[in-house]
């Protein structure tokens, strides 16, 4: 290889490790999975991760910079979005990865959220087959904004903190199939904690939004659709 191809390999690299550095930052992979609901501005990005504001619009500049987001202005509100796709995919190898590698991801995980649910989660495609042979309801427990911006077709979007209110919303004859942000996210197992105590046969999805969409399944935007039969 002659130097002229050395140093255009090596600049490729460095650019290449930028993505990889600007995602080395527990902070910015909650930015990302909260982004992987839905465009939302700075104030609200910060507000969801707990997150000062000043911290958080650092973290998405450095996302932005990296490539993985983009940004609108309107007025004073600065609005974030994932810029592509292709970037939920490497969200969820880089934890595959860490799952299957790491042993204390793993003991984590064992103790914080199997021994919540010692019940098997729903993979997607036995949720499609289920859904298709009247067997069963979605349940999206994100808030409402997050379902609006998008969710699974045909899903039945009832917030966690609605889901005692609103039960009768969901027919006792089929199965519950919740689902939330993300394989890690605390709604899903509660709410499936919640139904089954009032008599719901309810499991998890095995997965959240991002990699039902991150995996080029159909998704629906906007509030059709919600109303349980």
């Amino acid at each position: 290889m002659t130097r002229g191809a050395c140093s255009v390999k090596k600049a490729l690299s460095d650019h290449f490790a930028q993505v990889g550095k600007a995602l080395g930052q527990g902070s910015r992979l909650e930015l990302l999975e909260a982004l992987a609901q839905g465009e939302r501005s700075v104030d609200a990005l910060a507000q969801v991760c707990a997150m000062p504001i000043s911290n958080t619009s650092h973290h998405l500049q450095i996302l932005r910079d990296a490539g993985l987001l983009a940004s609108r202005k309107t007025g004073l509100q600065v609005f974030y979005r994932i810029a592509d796709e292709e970037v939920l995919r490497v969200i969820a190898g880089i934890r595959g990865i860490a799952q299957r590698q790491q042993a204390e991801v793993g003991r984590i995980v064992r103790e914080h959220y199997g021994s919540r649910d010692e019940f098997q989660p729903v993979p997607r495609g036995e949720l499609i087959r289920l859904v298709r042979n009247g067997e069963a309801i979605i349940l999206d427990v994100r808030p409402e904004g997050e379902f609006i911006s998008g969710h699974i077709p045909g899903a039945v979007n009832i917030p966690l903190d609605q889901l005692t209110l609103q039960l009768k919303k969901l027919p006792k004859s089929l199965e519950v199939v919740a689902y939330c942000r993300g394989p890690f996210c605390w709604l899903s197992f509660e709410a499936v904690e919640l139904l089954r105590k009032k008599g719901y046969r309810a499991r998890r999805l095995e997965e959240g939004y991002p990699e039902w969409k991150a995996n080029r399944l159909p998704v629906e935007s906007g509030t059709l659709g919600v109303t349980a039969v």
